[in-house]
């Protein structure tokens, strides 16, 4: 699956990379994709689309925060398959009727000034679960649940169902489902497409010994453990065009012994870059229950400093990351190229333009609002 026409494409970055100067609010180019700074809308789930849909809400949930002066903003994690959601609320791109409502919302945050992007995802043993907000827990058959998938028959809690092992056939059809994905994205007007391989979902599932148990070519070694990710990420690479950045988020780490660890995702990001992708999007956590983790702030920073370093590849921080000045930090210092916000974003749509006066910048302020907030009493 090497063959794929971009498969040699290096990313078109602009000179300022490394520069002294550069912080927060310095544009980005990557590719053929200009963002206005490197504050990025990490993708966050909201539980509410019908059937897969994006309505209204997911419109100004996202718009809002492309008006509010961000570069970069991403869908939450888009389903490439029905059994691939974590809840029956989780948005889905497996039909062409799903890309309709999404191309109105990549029009919007176009308009907006910001860049559309979109994160394909599956669930794996991790989907058929309930909203968060009424318990969360895997939702019995007879109660809207579904038969999951995994690469192996090891539940991720000890009270699920065993999800059922993919075959290689099986495989490469969750393959072509990420492909006809990303396929449907960029037609709808998606400026960047994020393979989903974190938190525990299908494709961490295969990178990690504490969930992949497999013994054929899927399984055993960290060649094969990362082969459908590197095997996905090229035929992504295939479908979308080569102006476009293609972004794979991992989890660093497990945070557990024995389990995925920073030295392997190193050794990922090495592999998926002469495949064509740009930039490693780096969380961790979230495989097995109960890992400790030492969450603090800007505890995963360290993360995308190191693949950046160690890979010679373009990383995205992101955990607890609050504070404009925080977030200049992680740019400044060279420990990543963006900056990924989240829960912040949650509380604050307008954190962008916080942060160019907090950063001494006069904010942008969309034309609608700017002439009455600039002028004070």
């Amino acid at each position: 699956m090497s063959d794929s026409p971009h498969a040699g494409c290096r990313s078109a970055v602009s000179d300022d990379r490394n520069l002294p100067d550069t912080d927060l609010l310095t544009p980005f180019t990557i590719r053929g994709v200009r963002l206005r700074n490197r504050i990025v809308v990490s993708p966050m789930c909201q539980y509410c689309a019908s059937n897969g849909m994006a309505d209204d809400w997911h419109l100004v949930h996202l718009g809002s925060r492309a008006a509010g002066g961000a570069g970069l903003v991403f869908v939450e994690a888009t389903a490439v398959a029905p059994e691939g959601r974590i809840t029956p609320g989780d948005l889905g791109i497996w039909s062409d009727a799903h890309a309709e409502p999404l191309a109105r919302i990549a029009a919007f945050v176009t308009r907006m000034g910001a860049v559309p992007a979109i994160q394909l995802a599956h669930a794996g043993r991790k989907a058929s679960c309930g909203l968060p907000w009424e318990g969360g827990g895997q939702l019995a058959l007879d109660n809207g649940g579904w038969e999951t998938l995994a690469p192996s028959a090891v539940p991720f809690a000890e009270t699920d169902r065993p999800p059922t092992a993919l075959s290689e056939a099986g495989i490469r059809a969750v393959i072509g489902q990420f492909q006809a994905a990303a396929t449907r994205a960029v037609r709808a007007g998606f400026r960047v497409i994020e393979l989903h391989a974190a938190h525990g979902y299908l494709m961490h599932e295969f990178l990690s010994p504490l969930s992949n148990r497999r013994t054929d070519r899927y399984g055993g070694s960290l060649e094969n453990r990362t082969r459908i990710v590197l095997e996905t990420a090229t035929v992504l690479r295939g479908v979308v065009p080569a102006e476009l950045p293609l972004f794979v988020r991992i989890s660093a780490t497990d945070w557990v012994e024995g389990g995925w660890d920073l030295p392997q995702s190193v050794a990922l990001a090495k592999a998926l870059k002469p495949l064509g992708v740009d930039l490693i999007d780096c969380s961790s956590g979230a495989l097995v229950p109960g890992a400790k983790i030492p969450v603090g702030k800007g505890y995963q920073v360290p993360f995308a400093d190191a693949i950046r370093k160690e890979a010679d590849i373009l990383t995205g921080a992101v955990g607890l990351i609050t504070d404009p000045h925080q977030a200049n930090e992680v740019v400044t210092s060279g420990a990543a190229d963006l900056v990924f916000l989240a829960r912040e974003m949650l509380r604050e749509p307008y954190w962008a333009l916080k942060a160019q006066q907090a950063l001494n910048q006069e904010p942008a302020w969309p034309t609608q609002y700017g002439y009455a907030v600039k002028r004070r009493p």
